[in-house]
């Protein structure tokens, strides 16, 4: 049969939480508000007397948190860590699977995450040499067919 270890189980629920409560920060607090409109237009939002640099560095602060949750449950689910280099894998394919859903997109990464992870698994099976190429070959086709990703939306650059 299958087996899935405890701490796996405990990643994809914390993970799932964590998501959910970036979704409701983001969509329905006033800081979430106030994130969107200084990402949307900065010049309107000192108009409206918004303090700019607060909500950069709690966006900041927001990122910070969730990549130390997030190297937290890399360590735990793979015990040591033996390279230097270990975070290149994980951050190069975090932003693949961000393209792939769509960039500022928060549901588009997460099901970018997710068919990047399927799509590993299957390449994976077929040759076990496939598992990183599979994640550029994904990078190449999306920026090609559909650069805003799948959930992302295209919007014509204002000069």
């Amino acid at each position: 049969g299958i087996f899935i270890s405890n701490i796996k189980i405990l990643d994809v629920v914390i993970t799932i939480i964590l998501m959910i409560a970036l979704q409701y920060i983001v969509k329905k607090t006033m800081i979430g508000k106030a994130m969107r409109a200084v990402a949307f237009n900065k010049d309107a939002c000192l108009m409206m007397g918004i303090n700019i640099d607060k909500i950069i560095s709690i966006t900041f602060g927001i990122g910070i948190s969730l990549a130390a949750a997030s190297g937290t449950l890399f360590a735990l689910t793979y015990g040591q860590l033996q390279s230097p280099y270990l975070g290149i894998w994980p951050g190069l394919k975090a932003f693949i699977a961000a393209v792939l859903g769509g960039i500022g997109n928060i549901p588009g990464a997460m099901l970018g995450s997710y068919l990047m992870g399927v799509s590993e698994t299957f390449a994976t099976s077929i040759n076990s040499n496939f598992g990183y190429g599979i994640a550029f070959v994904i990078l190449i086709v999306v920026l090609i067919f559909k650069p805003a990703g799948l959930l992302g939306k295209f919007t014509k650059e204002k000069v």
